[in-house]
Parts: C-alpha cells; sequence; structure tokens
C-alpha cells in the first residue's frame, strides 16, 4: 500500500537517494530541503532534478530550523509545491512569509524522516551555532510537529561521531556518548535525546540511525571519497591529514537508503548503526581509487585533526535482529560505482567547489 513520506533534506546525499527508493516502491515522497550552501548548491540541484521525473514527488524549499515554516508546512494540503529550478534557488527567501496551501483535503503522513542536518566535523567548529539551529531546533521543530499533528513515526539520521574516542570498537548502541569531539556530534547528540523524550511524554515511535562514513554516486563534494577522486583523476595533490593509517567504516548510500527506509517499522525507540562492519585504512582507500582510475596518487600530509578519531567500526547487530538489514555493496564494488559516477559526469563534477577541508 503506498504512503505519503515527509522527507527532510531530500536535495541531500542521503535524502536523495531515499526519496528514489520511496517513489520506486510506489510512495508518495514529499521533500523539504532550505538548499543551503555548507556545500556547492549545484549537487543539491542535480539531485533534486532527478526527482522531479516523478509524478508523486513533491518538494517545499523550507528550513526546519524555521518553526513557524515547519508548523504552516504540516498545516498544508501540499496540494500546489513550489519545485524551483535555477541557479538563483540557493538564494531564494524561505522565511516564514512562504504561503502554503490550507490543510482541507490535506495530506497525513505516515512518518517524518527527518534526514537534514548541517553534517561535518570540522566546518562545524567554524560556525556551531548553524549546527544547532538545524540539527537541535530543527529536530524539535518537527518532533513538535510530529505531536501537534499526530504522526506517530519519527526516523532521525544521526552520526557515528558520537561514539567520540575514548569508546572500543566496534561501536554498539549503548556504549557512552556523553563526550563528542565536535559540535557537530555535540548538535546531533542532543537531537537524539530530544527525539527520546518525545517518544516518552508523546508515544511517538522513533528510529534513531547512526550513519557510518556514507559514499557513493553524486557523494558530497566536501567528503573524503568524492575529494580523493576528483583530486587524483584531474592529477591533483590529495590532502591526507595524519599518517593516513586511520580507519573509516565506509557505507554505501545504497545500503544505507535501504536500511533507512527499513527502519519505518515500529519500534517504540530505537537508536540503530548503519555501517558496513569492515573498516577500511584510508590508505588503502585511496590507492584503490588510484589503481581504478589508472592515475598516480600525489599526496600532500597535515597533521591529524584534533576533531578527528583514528578509527570507526559498527556493530550491526541490532540492525540484522531489528530491520533485517546487513551492507550488499562491498568497498571495492561502491568505489568503483563512485569513479564511474564521476567520470560520466566530470564536466560537472570538476567544477564543484568542495568547501574548506
Amino acid at each position: 500500500m503506498a504512503g505519503n513520506y515527509l522527507v527532510t533534506g531530500c536535495a541531500g546525499f542521503i535524502g536523495a537517494r531515499v526519496c528514489e527508493l520511496l517513489l520506486e516502491e510506489g510512495h508518495w515522497v514529499y521533500g523539504v530541503d532550505n538548499l543551503n550552501n555548507a556545500y556547492d548548491p549545484r549537487l543539491k540541484l542535480w539531485r533534486l532534478k532527478r526527482l522531479e521525473r516523478w509524478t508523486t514527488f513533491r518538494f517545499w524549499p523550507v528550513d526546519i530550523s524555521d518553526r513557524e515554516a515547519v508548523l504552516r508546512l504540516f498545516e498544508s494540503s501540499l496540494a500546489e509545491p513550489c519545485l524551483p529550478s535555477g541557479r538563483d534557488v540557493a538564494r531564494k527567501n524561505l522565511s516564514t512569509r512562504e504561503e502554503f496551501p490550507s490543510q482541507s483535503g490535506g495530506v497525513s503522513f505516515d512518518a517524518v524522516l527527518n534526514l537534514a542536518a548541517r553534517a561535518g566535523v570540522r566546518a562545524s567548529l567554524a560556525d556551531p551555532w548553524v549546527y544547532y539551529r538545524t540539527n537541535c531546533e530543527g529536530a524539535l521543530n518537527l518532533l513538535e510537529a510530529c505531536r501537534r499533528f499526530g504522526i506517530r513515526k519519527y526516523i532521525l539520521a544521526s552520526t557515528s561521531s558520537l561514539y567520540g574516542a575514548h569508546n572500543p570498537v566496534p561501536y554498539e548502541e549503548n556504549t557512552d556518548t556523553n563526550r563528542p569531539l565536535s559540535p557537530y556530534a555535540a548538535s546531533k547528540k542532543a537531537a537524539e535525546t530530544v527525539a527520546y523524550t518525545y517518544h516518552h511524554l508523546y508515544g511517538i515511535d522513533v528510529t534513531v540511525l547512526r550513519y557510518f562514513t556514507v559514499y557513493g554516486p553524486a557523494g558530497r563534494p566536501d567528503m573524503s571519497i568524492f575529494r580523493f577522486i576528483r583530486a587524483i583523476a584531474e592529477e591533483e595533490p590529495i590532502v591526507v591529514y595524519g599518517d593516513g593509517t586511520q580507519s573509516r567504516d565506509f557505507t554505501f548510500v545504497d545500503d544505507v537508503a535501504r536500511g533507512t527506509i527499513l527502519a519505518l517499522c515500529p519500534v517504540g525507540y530505537e537508536v540503530i548503526n548503519l555501517g558496513s562492519d569492515a573498516p577500511a585504512v584510508l590508505n588503502d582507500v585511496i590507492e584503490a581509487i588510484g589503481r581504478l582510475l589508472g592515475k598516480p596518487v600525489k599526496r600532500m600530509s597535515k597533521p591529524r585533526h584534533p576533531a578527528d578519531v583514528p578509527a570507526t567500526w559498527a556493530n550491526i547487530t541490532k540492525a540484522r535482529q531489528i530491520l533485517g538489514w546487513s551492507p550488499q555493496v562491498s568497498l571495492e564494488e561502491g568505489l568503483r560505482r563512485s569513479v564511474a559516477w564521476y567520470l560520466e559526469n566530470r564536466d560537472f563534477a570538476s567544477t564543484l567547489e568542495l568547501g574548506p577541508w
């Protein structure tokens, strides 16, 4: 049976892929995104254009940290949404003055999938305030809307960054997350706690998903895999923080999107890791990309960042038991698909702004 799902961050890397899978399954998807410039908005518009193909997709340019705009969105019928296009969209005024249709004859969402976030460990040090507005206040605004309008299911995208540097690997969901190393991680911790509060007080069914280093085609240009592919393809030096022996639990975007949709099942309140359970050493990943591109690797080394951790590794027992989920795409295959996407879209992808690193 087709459902009606509100997906925030629908133009984001994970959000867009979740939308695509939901649409392929025959559901209606109501996408929300403020199309900010945390990284090059042209990539977000590229993803939105792919979603435009579906007649069962609707889009609103709303900032979830704007409480009044979020409440108006839930009050509306979403009958006549606006899908912006063109390069001026990132400068569109997304204030509470946005007009929405009335609630009469409106859509009742079966679930809210809150995938909108300010992400990135290092960038959060430069402007922690925007991270808290989006990740904390935005989550609260959506939960309050769920309470007011009777939406019973809420999914929150969280992060493996919560585990910090003091926990043993592989990380289990019940380990201590009270020592975050960055404003980004701290803001996601706050979002998790308010989600539990709304579950406890109002009975909202909540699944918190802690994602582990997601990568894949059309990935974020501010993340390592995209940067490495582009630099090696264009025969430019890559920047490596530390000696490259740190390991990451790289997880392919299709696996994460599939797990996110499986998390729509009723759980009460659960925190669940979505990772590959197969961490890879950064140096090995870089060399693998070089082999796929048939290009030499040029390196520039910088000191390890204090907000970085030496290793991430997901224990995914809960994901297997509760969601029936396990990763299906190997790192080798995932890197091959990522490189292929870059080469197929090279004229566009090679011009994207990477942002701070």
